[in-house]
């Protein structure tokens, strides 16, 4: 019988916070920007300058940890990690090994198989690195230091994850915790937000773990999903064929849909980690700490429960528009101008998430304001436009976020609501239809749909639909 193998995963996933500067020096965090342009004496390594903590990396830490259910280390140093690469102005970088600043916490995922709390081994702070610029036509390589010095924080898993659903299920925790706290904006094609994954494979039943290789820097879910399957099976292929998986680091290529040895995987040791001289301990005070936790903003499962409670959405619902923050925000801004929580919901739930899924976006890209989502949801509701043309706008409003109201008015489009222009239209097209008309008088009710149909095209889809139906009852 063929052997059984299961898969074994930890996540090391590094997130730039959303500073206006750097961790360590007052220079700009500022995505783009002319190369090396946003740097200064301290975040570009030169000999003799001092680095000072920026004080804001220390709140989203905190906020982080205390949100992942973590214990927060009231006394925490800054050591320092050495290692050579042209990207690492100093040759080390600012990190912490021996007193992170939060340890021990946890998240609860949801997936197919049930409730599952995936166990943080450790969160800490550190500084980016520069970026290389490899210019192929000159066969040179140029560093760029605008990302040095830009504050990130390493959230370490526990090796509790056996599946690339799991894994998926946690990252996408991490991300919605992390956004509703103002943190970051986690946005993976950015590399705001980056995962390694170390992965490793044993029989089933077996309580030994097998050798880990670790895969760097990868940047979107299904990216992360292709690599778990991809190494899972290189893996279980060396098993079978009886050769040693070897610890080391590799580069999963998604366009080769392989991943290939990037180095031998390092341990602690090689980066002779000792205290950073230059920065003073953390010392976290009760005062502190409060402070962070009363400004904790109302997470997704206090926003379900009020929802369900204040707003009579069903829990579904509730889920889904509280997936991302800026949904919900975006939901909560609209209801306060319409006052029409129930129609708000129904328009983000169907139009909204249609038109994001066929335009390729994600739940937190809402192009139009709330104001216009509001104004059509009244046109509609006030009868000045039916149903499809409110549709029709509303694809309108998402290309462009024009005023509904002006291009109601421009284009004509609203609804024939006069009884008397209507009744004349009906009593025309029911001379027009003799056939529907007696098929209804046989029994045939769903010959009436057929006539307001009809309705509907003489009045080029502008008619009110439940004033023709009232009148069409009447005349039939």
């Amino acid at each position: 019988m063929a052997k059984q193998y299961e898969t074994i995963i930890g996540l090391e996933v590094h997130v730039e916070l959303a500073t206006k500067t750097k961790i360590f020096c007052g220079c700009s965090t500022q995505f783009g920007g002319a190369p090396n342009t946003h740097t200064c004496p301290v975040c570009t390594g030169m000999p003799g300058s001092l680095p000072v903590l920026n004080k804001k990396v220390l709140e989203y830490a905190v906020a982080v940890g205390l949100a992942t259910n973590c214990e927060i280390t009231r006394f925490s140093k800054f050591d320092r990690k050495n290692y050579f690469y042209p990207d690492n102005p100093q040759d080390y970088q600012i990190s912490q090994l021996y007193l992170p600043i939060c340890r021990n916490g946890h998240v609860e995922i949801e997936t197919a198989g049930g409730k599952k709390n995936i166990r943080i081994h450790e969160i800490h702070m550190e500084e980016d690195a520069g970026k290389l610029v490899h210019d192929e036509w000159n066969d040179t390589s140029l560093v760029d230091f605008n990302r040095s010095g830009v504050p990130l924080i390493e959230i370490v898993s526990e090796p509790d994850m056996r599946t690339g659903e799991e894994v998926i299920a946690y990252l996408e925790k991490l991300r919605m915790t992390i956004q509703y706290l103002g943190a970051s904006d986690c946005k993976l094609n950015e590399g705001s937000m980056r995962a390694d994954v170390n992965l490793s494979v044993r029989e089933v039943g077996s309580d030994k773990l097998g050798t880990r290789t670790e895969m760097k820097n990868i940047n979107s879910f299904k990216a992360i999903s292709h690599a778990i399957e991809g190494e899972r099976q290189r893996q279980i292929e060396l098993i079978e064929e009886g050769k040693a998986v070897i610890q080391e680091t590799r580069r999963w290529d998604d366009n080769k849909e392989s991943s290939h040895s990037m180095r031998s995987k390092e341990d602690a040791q090689d980066y002779r980690y000792f205290p950073d001289p230059d920065l003073v301990p953390i010392v976290i005070s009760d005062e502190f700490l409060e402070s962070i936790r009363k400004n904790q903003p109302e997470m997704q499962p206090e926003k379900i429960e009020r929802y369900i409670r204040e707003y009579g959405i069903p829990e579904y619902d509730a889920g889904i528009l509280t997936n991302s923050k800026k949904m919900a925000d975006f939901f909560e801004e609209t209801v306060s101008i319409c006052n029409k929580p129930k129609k708000v919901s129904n328009w983000l739930m169907t139009e909204t998430l249609r038109l994001q899924k066929e335009n390729g976006m994600e739940q937190d890209e809402i192009p139009f304001s709330a104001r216009n989502l509001a104004a059509i949801i009244d046109l509609a509701d006030d009868g000045t436009v039916n149903n499809t043309v409110a549709k029709e706008v509303f694809e309108q409003v998402f290309k462009d976020d024009i005023d509904p109201n002006k291009y109601v008015e421009e284009h004509g489009l609203k609804s024939v609501s006069d009884e008397g222009e209507l009744r004349a239209i009906i009593e025309d097209v029911i001379a027009k239809n003799p056939q529907a008309v007696e098929d209804y008088h046989n029994g045939k009710k769903k010959a009436a749909g057929a006539l307001v149909g009809q309705t509907m095209k003489a009045t080029k889809g502008k008619a009110n639909p439940a004033v023709i139906n009232k009148i069409l009852q009447e005349l039939l």
